[in-house]
């Protein structure tokens, strides 16, 4: 008997249950949360703290320009995935003043970020580069990319309109045409590609000098300076420091002992690019795709002395 109403009562149940489920309307989803906006192609700002220095950015590239009393110094056109990026980033400089561009610095020989400089060139600018970077250029020989109108060694500096930007060679890094540029004055440095900001390195290892690349990461760290723009901008687009610096020098010395060990042994390159992971670097962005870089160019050079 017991049973029996246990049954009916949970029946009873069910079918209230039931009604109350088609009568009652179903909560309503909460709206998903809007779309970030699409990060524009290019974009040019104003590093904060100053009234003459600007970054422009076109996708995942970026130079400096500096505008004074008497013109603008501008440095890499970045025409190289898009051949129009070049005259936007003049038109973008002109947008900020009406003062001429003197000169167009190039950073290194490396196409990605100097290609696209005739834009430069027909607006007036005076092209500054290492000899080696003209060397380079000479063999590549692209009227959209002219020849540096001078050239340099070790040291220059250029003074306009009272603000002044020192160029710096620091020997082979990621390659071995590459300057430093720094203004004193701002307490900012223009690093490309042989410095990077919060990321792993990768590519960049392609066709570097590692050895030369730690003395010249020393060099910088001994220089004064607070803030350092990056030729690509890193996670969050923030200005580099120090610590990066440091970090980056960390990472590639400890990447040569973990390779150097294991090329002593015989085992580059497949068993070495298989083996080491510098797993306390598994969660920094361009781990997974830069790490094969990094072991393979260190096991060039401790494998085969290269």
């Amino acid at each position: 008997m017991r049973r029996g109403i246990a049954i009916l009562s949970a029946a009873i149940v069910a079918a209230a249950t039931s009604a109350w489920a088609q009568t009652t309307p179903a909560p309503t989803p909460a709206p998903a949360p809007p779309a970030a906006p699409a990060r524009p192609v290019f974009q040019t700002t104003k590093v904060e703290g100053t009234d003459n220095v600007y970054i422009f950015r076109y996708m995942n590239h970026q130079s400096m320009f500096v505008v004074t009393p008497a013109g603008v110094i501008a440095t890499d056109p970045i025409g190289y995935v898009r051949r129009e990026a070049s005259k936007v980033y003049v038109d973008e400089i002109k947008k900020v003043t009406n003062q001429p561009i003197r000169y167009l610095i190039y950073s290194h020989h490396h196409y990605d970020h100097i290609a696209g400089g005739q834009a430069f060139k027909d607006a007036g600018a005076t092209i500054i580069a290492h000899r080696r970077a003209k060397e380079r250029l000479q063999q590549i020989d692209d009227p959209f990319t002219p020849l540096p109108d001078e050239v340099m060694e070790n040291e220059r500096t250029i003074t306009l309109g009272g603000v002044t930007l020192e160029l710096k060679y620091l020997g082979p890094n990621h390659s071995d045409s590459t300057l430093l540029m720094r203004l004193p004055a701002q307490k900012i440095v223009f690093a490309v590609d042989f410095i990077g900001v919060g990321a792993f390195p990768g590519r960049g290892m392609i066709d570097s000098y590692p050895i030369e690349w730690e003395a010249s990461l020393k060099a910088v760290l001994a220089m004064d300076w607070d803030r350092l723009i990056p030729g690509h901008p890193g996670p969050g687009d923030r200005l580099g420091t120090k610590k990066d610096v440091q970090d980056l020098l960390t990472i590639l010395q400890e990447a040569s002992a973990a390779v150097k060990a294991a090329a002593r042994e015989g085992k580059c390159w497949d068993a070495a690019e298989n083996e080491i992971k510098l797993d306390k670097y598994k969660d920094m962005p361009g781990y997974a795709t830069g790490l094969p870089m990094v072991l393979r160019r260190y096991c060039g050079l401790w494998g085969r002395g290269t």
